[in-house]
C-alpha cells in the first residue's frame, strides 16, 4: 500500500497543497500506524455516512485537524457511493422515524380547508420534505457515529490481534529453534 502513497517530497513540492502550510507535513497524516489508521477510518466512515456531498474534502479537513491518516480517511468515505445511497438513506429514514415521535417523524401537517393551488402545493411539498428531513438527518447521524465508533474500535482490535499473533508465531519459532540447538550441543 505504501507504494501507492505519494512521497513526502512530492507532497512538499505540490503547489496546490502549499496553502495548508506545515500542517500538511505532519508525519502522522501519512504514516500507516495503529492510531492514525483507526482515526482515518472513523473520520471517513463518519463523513461518508453523514455528509451527502463533498465527503472526501470534509474528511480530509477533519483528518488534518484530528491527525488521522489522510488517505485512509478519504478512502473510507467510499462506504457511501452511488450504489449504496438508496439503501443507506432508506435505512437512515426508517431508523430516524422509529426514534422520533410519530407526529414529528411523519411530517404530518394539519391542513386547513384551502383551495388547491400552486402555492399551496409548494407549501405542502416543503412540509413533506421537512417531515422526511428530520428522521433522515437523525438516522444518518446515528449511523455515522455508530460506524465511526465501530470502525475505530475494529481497526484497533484487528491491529492488536495481528500484533499478538505475529509475536506468538515468533515466540513459537524461537522456542522450536532453541531445543534443537540445545540437543545438538549435548551430543
Amino acid at each position: 500500500m505504501k507504494r501507492f502513497l505519494p512521497t513526502r517530497e512530492s507532497i512538499k513540492q505540490n503547489r496546490l497543497l502549499r496553502w495548508l502550510g506545515p500542517r500538511i507535513h505532519d508525519p502522522v497524516l501519512w504514516h500507516i500506524n495503529r492510531n492514525s489508521v483507526a482515526r482515518g477510518v472513523a473520520i471517513g466512515a463518519f463523513f461518508g455516512l453523514m455528509v451527502p456531498i463533498a465527503q472526501i474534502p470534509a474528511a480530509a479537513v477533519a483528518a488534518l485537524i484530528l491527525r488521522g491518516n489522510l488517505w485512509i480517511a478519504a478512502i473510507a468515505t467510499l462506504v457511501s457511493n452511488p450504489f449504496t445511497y438508496g439503501p443507506i438513506y432508506i435505512f437512515a429514514y426508517r431508523l430516524g422515524s422509529s426514534i422520533l415521535p410519530p407526529a414529528v417523524a411523519s411530517g404530518a401537517v394539519v391542513a386547513e380547508d384551502h383551495a388547491t393551488s400552486t402555492l399551496q402545493w409548494l407549501i405542502d411539498a416543503i412540509h413533506w420534505l421537512t417531515g422526511i428531513g428530520r428522521p433522515l438527518v437523525l438516522g444518518m447521524l446515528i449511523m455515522a457515529v455508530t460506524a465511526a465508533v465501530i470502525g475505530y474500535v475494529s481497526i484497533l482490535l484487528i491491529w492488536r490481534i495481528k500484533v499478538v499473533l505475529k509475536r506468538r508465531r515468533q515466540r513459537i519459532e524461537r522456542n522450536t529453534r532453541l531445543p534443537v540447538s540445545r540437543t545438538s550441543d549435548l551430543s
